[in-house]
This record gives C-alpha cells, sequence and structure tokens, in this order.
C-alpha cells in the first residue's frame, strides 16, 4: 500500500488543540455520568454488584475490541475524521438515555452503545493527533491532549455535585444535562479539526495492513507493552489500598482525585521531556515510577498520609505512561498503517490490563498485598530492562531530536 502524505511535513497545532478541547468536553460528559452510575444502577430493581460488574466488563472489552476494527478501516479508507465524529456522536446521544433507564438491561445497552462510540473513535483520533505535528513534537501533543482530557473528568464530577447538592437537581436530570458539554464538543469537531490523511494509491485486503504491522519492528514494542501491562493494576486497587490504611468511605472520592490530579499535571512535561531525552527512556522512566509505586504500598507503614502518597505516585506513573505509550506508537509504523497500529495497541493493552486486574482482584483477595507486590514488581523491572534493547528498533538513521518545548 502506497501513500502519498504531508501529514509529517507541515504541522497543524490547530488540530491538536482543538482535539484535546474535544476530549475535555466529552469528558466532563462523560463523568458526570459516570460518576453517580454505580449507585445509580445498584438502585434499579434486579441489580447487583456482580451485575455491575459484568456490565462494566463486557462493555469495556467490547470497547478495545471495536478500537481495532475502527483503526483498520480508518486505515484502509484514509478516512479519520468521519470515524471520530462517529464515535462522539455515538457516545453523546446515548449517555443522556441513562435518564430513562429502568432495568439493569437498559443499562447494560446504553452503557455497550456509548463504549462501543469511545471504541469508533480513539484509534482514528490517535492517529489525527500524531498525523498533525511531526515526531519531534509527538510527546508534547500528546500530553497536551492527555491534559485536557483529564481536566474534563476532574470537572465533570464536581459540576454532578454541584447540580446535585447546590441546585437540588435529581440524579436523572443530570444525566440529561450530560448532553450539553458533549454537544459542545461535537460542535467543536465539525468546525475545527481537519482531516490529515494522504492519498491512497493501490489497494490492498482489508486485514493486509494488520499483516504488515505485526510481522515488523512495532510487533517487538508491542510485545514489551503487552508484558507490563499483565502486571500493572488500575486506580481501583489504589482506592482498595487507601482504604485498608484506614481511609473512610468519604475520603476515597479525595483519594481518586489525588491520582486524577497527578495525572494532569505530569502529563504536559512527561511528553515534553520524552521529545527531548527520547521516547523510550520516559517510558522506562513511567514504569519505574509503577514499581515505585507497588514497593511503597509494601514498605509504607499505615496512615492516610502514606495512602494519599502512595495515590500521587500512582497518578504520575498513568500520566507518563499512557501519555508516552501513545506517543511511541508512530515511530514504529508506517504513516499508513497508524489506525491499524493504534488499534492493536488498544486491543493488546485492553486484553492484559483485564486480565492483569482479574489476576490482581484474586491474588489481593486470597494472598494479601504483598503477594500482588512482588508478582507486579518482577514483571515491571523486567521490562525496564527490556526496555534498553528496544531503542535499537528505531529507523535507521534518524537523527536526535531537537530541544523543544510545548507545541504552540
Amino acid at each position: 500500500m502506497n501513500l502519498v502524505s504531508n501529514s509529517d511535513t507541515e504541522e497543524d497545532m490547530r488540530n491538536v488543540y482543538a482535539l484535546g478541547v474535544v476530549s475535555f468536553f466529552t469528558d466532563i460528559s462523560t463523568e458526570m455520568v459516570f460518576s453517580l452510575l454505580p449507585v445509580f444502577v445498584l438502585g434499579l430493581p434486579g441489580s447487583s454488584k456482580a451485575l455491575l460488574g459484568l456490565i462494566e466488563g463486557v462493555a469495556e472489552a467490547l470497547s478495545y475490541g471495536v478500537r481495532a476494527v475502527s483503526g483498520v478501516f480508518s486505515d484502509k479508507f484514509r478516512k479519520r475524521k468521519i470515524l471520530v465524529l462517529a464515535g462522539y456522536t455515538l457516545s453523546t446521544v446515548t449517555k443522556p438515555l441513562f435518564a430513562v433507564a429502568h432495568t439493569a438491561l437498559d443499562v447494560f445497552i446504553i452503557r455497550v452503545s456509548d463504549r462501543v462510540g469511545k471504541g469508533v473513535r480513539t484509534a482514528p483520533r490517535d492517529v489525527l493527533i500524531s498525523e498533525s505535528v511531526s515526531g519531534y513534537r509527538r510527546g508534547a501533543a500528546f500530553g497536551l491532549h492527555r491534559t485536557l482530557d483529564q481536566l474534563g473528568a476532574i470537572v465533570g464530577p464536581v459540576i454532578a455535585s454541584a447540580v446535585i447538592v447546590g441546585l437540588g437537581f435529581p440524579v436523572r436530570a443530570v444525566f440529561w444535562l450530560s448532553f450539553i458539554p458533549g454537544a459542545i464538543a461535537l460542535l467543536i469537531l465539525l468546525l475545527f479539526v481537519r482531516e490529515r490523511g494522504g492519498v491512497l494509491e493501490g489497494k490492498g485486503g482489508l486485514l493486509t495492513g494488520v499483516g504488515d504491522v505485526l510481522t515488523g519492528r512495532y510487533a517487538v514494542l508491542l510485545l514489551l507493552v503487552a508484558i507490563f501491562s499483565l502486571g500493572a493494576f488500575n486506580f481501583s486497587f489504589i482506592l482498595l489500598n487507601a482504604q485498608e490504611h484506614g481511609a473512610a468511605a468519604s475520603l476515597i472520592p479525595l483519594v481518586y482525585a489525588v491520582v486524577n490530579g497527578a495525572h494532569t499535571a505530569i502529563a504536559i512535561p512527561a511528553g515534553v521531556l520524552s521529545d527531548k531525552i527520547g521516547k523510550e527512556k520516559v517510558l522506562g522512566i513511567g514504569y519505574g515510577v509503577f514499581l515505585a509505586t507497588v514497593l511503597f504500598i509494601l514498605i509504607a507503614p499505615p496512615g492516610l498520609a502514606f495512602a494519599f502518597l502512595v495515590a500521587a505516585i500512582f497518578g504520575i506513573y498513568m500520566g507518563i505512561v499512557e501519555t508516552v505509550q501513545r506517543a511511541l506508537v508512530p515511530s514504529y509504523t508506517a504513516p499508513g498503517l497508524r489506525g491499524t497500529a493504534y488499534g492493536l495497541y488498544y486491543l493488546t493493552v485492553g486484553a492484559a490490563v483485564f486480565v492483569a486486574n482479574t489476576v490482581v482482584g484474586a491474588l489481593w483477595e486470597h494472598l494479601g498485598a504483598s503477594a500482588v507486590i512482588y508478582c507486579v514488581a518482577t514483571a515491571s523491572i523486567a521490562i525496564m530492562g527490556l526496555l534498553l534493547f528496544v531503542k535499537h528498533l528505531q529507523r535507521p538513521g534518524s537523527s536526535p531530536p531537537p530541544s523543544g518545548s510545548l507545541p504552540g
């Protein structure tokens, strides 16, 4: 597949800023709903915690699977924006429908529809970001996008609480109100985001790109990311750790806020640093911060202060890794295969994280936190060592990046 593209020769930071603002408003909408959804679902007839877990698990698994398909289609037809728009539209119009949900089945259908929308948009959106800037500024671009995305995740629950507590609105009214920031995001996407794809020459099978990606050097990077992700738990276990350190239920949201705050604060600096010294190096630092998190859980004495400190360190890890891994993908794939590469990246990470959280939960339940720490620490150390040998996979003849700052 031959591709004539100007994606790396003409920068378009307006796309990056616009997509960041789209994510900001979309996450406000999303977190207005999802910060209230667990309690809402458990209050429905016939619902249970097990059923809630099943709904979340199926929805997230389907979302990651759709990302792979969407990425492949975006490469095949060289249409990124239409898929991004379709995905955001589906999520925006379905989330408010929780307001008319009266059974767990209603919730399941709406939740799955929303996550399918996220799956459709994610890989093409990341390709649009990568195609809008040169390789030397992708870290900063993804850091900027990640920061705006996380800011929305912080603002959304605050708005939901303010509407309920300050204005006395019922929960179902908040679900309807979530359409407003979602609609703003769609308007910005329509008016300010531009297609960046080149002209496709020649044809190939739908899965041709998948084979090309998996037989190249990208497969090695994907394998390393998968192995690390198999040993990485999510924020839920940080909240559990805080509870075990004596945090009352009323303080758990504050622990979560610390995770999100640290995540938001580190994203841009991590992206900029990765552009200056190399993305593999900064990714290794991120993995090291995760190792520090799990070791600190093991050795920290009981107390709320240490629980909050663990949450902050974990947030720093998330901000570094989720920024730099996404910025690194285009460096290991041809421009015409980036959608496929991002789709496979998300599919791999989603599957690995699903397994990791399942295993970690079982180990924590039956063997305690120490067993979890030893397992994930071993995996982290192994991957940090392997990353030292990944740099040689960079394109031959690539020159070191110039110093730079946040693109503007």
